[in-house]
């Protein structure tokens, strides 16, 4: 069974710091592009960043681009995502992706909120 479970999440005051991970199951997680997603309340997923398979190619979203950092340990089946210098409008539920459509298989989402 395909499984992935985000953990990390939670409440941050405008420009601190999270380190989402994702673990993966139930597939060979070193075979696939693995992507970040958010959803906002009242808003449609956004695609926020994406990994290859050895992890030598990263991309961003503008919003996040220099904030952001995607990462994978292969070993340990782990999809990271390093938040730095978060802002109010990056509340949202993240969720781990497998693939590079934001629409893909997915986890249940951490909830990540930015307030003071």
């Amino acid at each position: 069974e395909v499984q992935m479970v985000e953990s990390g999440g939670g409440l941050v005051q405008p420009g601190g710091s999270l380190r989402l991970s994702c673990a993966a199951s139930g597939f060979l997680f070193s075979d696939h592009y693995m992507t970040w997603a958010r959803q906002a309340p009242g808003k449609g997923l956004e695609w926020v960043s994406g990994i290859t398979r050895g992890g030598g190619s990263k991309d961003y979203a503008d919003s996040v681009k220099g904030r952001f950092t995607i990462s994978r340990d292969n070993a340990k089946n782990t999809l990271f995502l390093q938040m730095n210098s978060l802002k109010p409008e990056d509340t949202a539920m993240y969720y781990c992706v497998r693939g590079s459509d934001k629409f893909g298989p997915r986890g249940q989402g951490t909830q990540v909120t930015v307030s003071s």
